[in-house]
């Protein structure tokens, strides 16, 4: 069964009375360079569990089976399963978990599915609306997860990716670079899927770390002034802190002054440490 195949993709999901749903983001790849790239990219193994989210008609799971020891594929749309039934049912190392991820117990689901795995990743193509709430979950619940593979819309991979400090940081580029080690694997081009997005797409990688890289003594505080100061980008970052979080002007002032950072400063132009030292004097 060639999943890649348009008139094949289209068959299955007219037998089956699937049609795409906009609010789900669901647009399903036919790009047959993709997917094996992503599994191949993960070096997993028979004792490797691999988490995939919105498996859609089961595209990047096939690969996915194919290389690691248990897939585990949380899909919302229950439209879906009966798809999925058909296109994986040569597989005995899958399971499909019919949930909404943002809502799942992630800790205890990867305890009771990959009990046994040495090392356990997520790979997926998730749906652009709701790339960074999965990905800062993923990461702020501390999983026991070695690496994060996904694809995204190419803006939001950039700015994922970026260095903080940068033109295209942002609030979430410094909470990536908190947890996690980022770099672009390929681009993806829009005509790749079916139907067809407006926008290119990109494969990134995020190691997630073992060792704190940061040494931070108040993670809500740090993460309240990275937020505040980027909540307003065309002000800067001192007044967007000042604004956001209610703290006068005259003091944020003293901090910035002493901690020798230029009053004008955009956010983006502040280092990991400049926010670290700024929620330490707050």
């Amino acid at each position: 069964m060639d999943l890649y195949d348009y008139n094949t993709v289209k068959r299955i999901l007219s037998g089956h009375g699937f049609t795409f749903s906009k609010a789900l983001g669901q647009n399903f790849l036919i790009n047959p360079d993709v997917c094996p790239k992503m599994a191949d990219s993960l070096s997993a193994d028979e004792h490797t569990g691999v988490l995939e989210v919105g498996p859609g008609i089961g595209v990047l799971t096939k690969e996915l089976c194919s290389v690691a020891g248990k897939v585990v594929s949380v899909e919302l749309d229950k439209r879906l399963l009966p798809v999925l039934d058909e296109t994986l049912a040569q597989f005995n190392n899958l399971e499909i978990v019919n949930d909404d991820v943002m809502k799942l117990d992630l800790h205890k689901l990867i305890a009771e599915k990959f009990d046994g795995c040495t090392s356990v990743k997520v790979c997926a193509n998730l749906p652009y609306y709701i790339t960074s709430p999965v990905i800062m979950t993923l990461l702020e619940s501390r999983l026991p997860i070695d690496e994060i593979v996904v694809m995204v819309q190419k803006e939001a991979g950039e700015r994922l990716c970026a260095q903080v400090g940068t033109r295209l940081a942002g609030a979430v580029t410094a909470a990536v670079n908190y947890y996690a080690d980022s770099e672009t694997l390929f681009d993806v081009a829009r005509d790749s899927f079916m139907p067809s997005p407006k926008v290119d797409s990109v494969v990134i990688r995020l190691k997630v770390r073992k060792d704190e890289k940061y040494k931070v003594n108040n993670e809500k505080k740090f993460f309240t002034v990275v937020k505040s100061a980027f909540s307003q980008r065309r002000k800067t970052a001192l007044n967007s802190i000042s604004n956001t979080m209610g703290i006068s002007k005259k003091d944020l002032t003293e901090i910035f002054d002493n901690l020798g950072l230029d009053l004008n400063i955009r956010a983006e132009k502040l280092l990991m440490d400049d926010f670290i030292h700024i929620a330490e004097k707050l």
